[in-house]
């Protein structure tokens, strides 16, 4: 990712992907939730997007923060929340970078996982956006222990981000509505690792078909 510029074509392109899917999303949450998920992630990343689109910063992390912070004010909501939470925490991991190689990604996505994680006070394995989040930040954590190309490193996150949402079907839930189903909540794919797997797919796609991917 060769610049902040960069950054706010990853968000918009993010943005797109949930607006794109924000029936799917719905469908998914309407078992467990509220059904507003898809809303909230198509405005929240909407706003998101907007409010650093014509920001005159070249710091990602900044521009990251900031973006937080609109998604915390468009979409206060529970998944609202944790995701602006991990929007910012994932800007303080890289404050101060104009460009991200892999090593930045790593840190970018580690911080926005460790961001959700905090704030939601859930750990892998509980049937959560971290359940997609968690093996994508672990392959590119790898990655870059072994060289390979950015472009690489995003397609993998993206294939094991998938597998990890898939994964939850078959986990007990552990917060929220699906945890009252109890042992009833394991048929049910968690939609926030669905997001998670969106967030992936979303970078992985920007790497492919911009020429972010020189980094």
């Amino acid at each position: 990712m060769n610049s902040a510029n960069d950054f706010k074509l990853l968000m918009s392109h993010w943005a797109d992907i949930m607006e794109a899917n924000r029936d799917y999303l719905t469908r998914l949450d309407s078992v467990v939730g509220d059904g507003d998920l898809g809303l909230t992630m198509s405005d929240g990343f909407r706003a998101a997007s907007n409010a650093i689109a014509r920001q005159d910063q070249e710091d990602i992390g900044r521009l990251a923060y900031l973006a937080g912070k609109a998604m915390s004010t468009a979409v206060p909501s529970t998944m609202g929340t944790l995701m602006a939470s991990g929007l910012m925490a994932a800007g303080k991991a890289v404050v101060g970078r104009k460009a991200l190689n892999l090593e930045g990604v790593a840190m970018f996505f580690q911080g926005f996982y460790q961001g959700v994680m905090q704030r939601g006070k859930a750990r892998p394995g509980e049937k959560t956006f971290l359940d997609g989040m968690a093996p994508a930040v672990e392959s590119l954590l790898e990655d870059c222990k072994t060289g390979a190309s950015l472009k690489d490193a995003a397609l993998g996150a993206a294939h094991r981000a998938h597998e990890g949402f898939l994964a939850t079907q078959g986990m007990t839930a552990k917060h929220g509505r699906a945890a009252g189903r109890g042992e009833g909540s394991r048929d049910i794919l968690d939609p926030g690792a669905a997001v998670a797997d969106f967030l992936m797919k979303g970078f992985a796609e920007f790497m492919m078909e911009s020429g972010a991917n020189k980094v």
